[in-house]
């Protein structure tokens, strides 16, 4: 299966983090296949003085979608995630399932495609970047004609290779 990520982070040496995370998902989930630019955004949802870094991955996976979230769960708590109890926060390093193949699934622990990615120009960016025509199995439309009807007027900026 093909599978869509995001990192996220904006606490400590997020590039590093983010090579360091990469690795593991090399090593855990599967082959990465792609990598989006960096991408520099405020922060969504809440305020922090320290922006975020974003970059999406294209993973091929054999894991089920679950034992995918337990996973990336694992991997984000190996490099020093604390979750909090806001939804919102800080953090070292986030993992979002983004898209699993043409995957629709809801359950209690996971949503695919997530639940808010057409919302965040932070996700759009690298994701138009890697796949512009990729077709959203639920709404029916390009990642580019997402990124046009995106309302979020946040600050994202992709950063030089």
């Amino acid at each position: 299966m093909k599978v869509y990520l995001l990192l996220g982070g904006n606490i400590g040496d997020t590039k590093s983090l983010f090579a360091q995370t990469i690795k593991l998902i090399q090593t855990e989930v599967g082959d990465v296949v792609q990598k989006s630019s960096l991408y520099e955004s405020e922060p969504w949802g809440f305020e922090h003085e320290q922006n975020f870094l974003n970059q999406v991955v294209i993973v091929e996976t054999m894991l089920e979608p679950i034992n995918l979230l337990d996973t990336t769960q694992q991997i984000e708590k190996e490099m020093g995630r604390v979750r909090k109890k806001s939804q919102y926060s800080e953090r070292t390093i986030d993992v979002d399932i983004l898209f699993y193949d043409n995957l629709v699934m809801e359950s209690e622990r996971l949503t695919i495609p997530h639940l808010m990615l057409h919302q965040r120009m932070f996700t759009l960016e690298p994701l138009v970047e890697l796949s512009p025509n990729f077709i959203h199995p639920k709404k029916q439309k390009t990642l580019v004609e997402l990124l046009h009807e995106c309302s979020d007027k946040l600050f994202v900026k992709r950063l030089a290779d």
